[in-house]
């Protein structure tokens, strides 16, 4: 399969709408993450708004500093059930250390036993 016959099959919008949604979400403007990726604001639109397909290496950067598994999108027969927050918290969690998750697990359970009482 040639480079042609994957854009004309895969639809890169559903991925430049989850850049833009964890852009916004950290409060990044549009303006400043073009200036710190030294590519144009019509550019990152194009990508976020319109499914336009970045470079390889552009693409790696976006989902690496917003933390976006983007699997679902590549392989959606495989994607399963977790949500991309599921996902996105999956990878946050790989980051941390072992005094992190163990404050991040009490924090789970807390939470788990807290919808316990109020769901009985």
């Amino acid at each position: 399969m040639n480079e042609n016959s994957i854009k004309n099959n895969f639809d890169f919008t559903p991925i430049g709408l989850e850049i833009k949604k964890a852009r916004e979400s950290r409060k990044i403007t549009r303006e400043k993450l073009v200036e710190k990726l030294d590519i144009s604001t019509r550019h990152l639109q194009a990508i976020e708004i319109e499914g336009r397909y970045p470079s390889f290496g552009l693409l790696v950067r976006l989902v690496t500093m917003f933390d976006i598994p983007i699997d679902q999108y590549i392989f959606p027969e495989n994607a399963g059930s977790k949500s991309v927050e599921r996902k996105r918290l999956d990878l946050l969690l790989d980051k941390l250390d072992e005094r992190d998750l163990s404050i991040i697990e009490a924090t789970a359970m807390g939470l788990f036993q807290a919808g316990k009482r109020t769901e009985g």
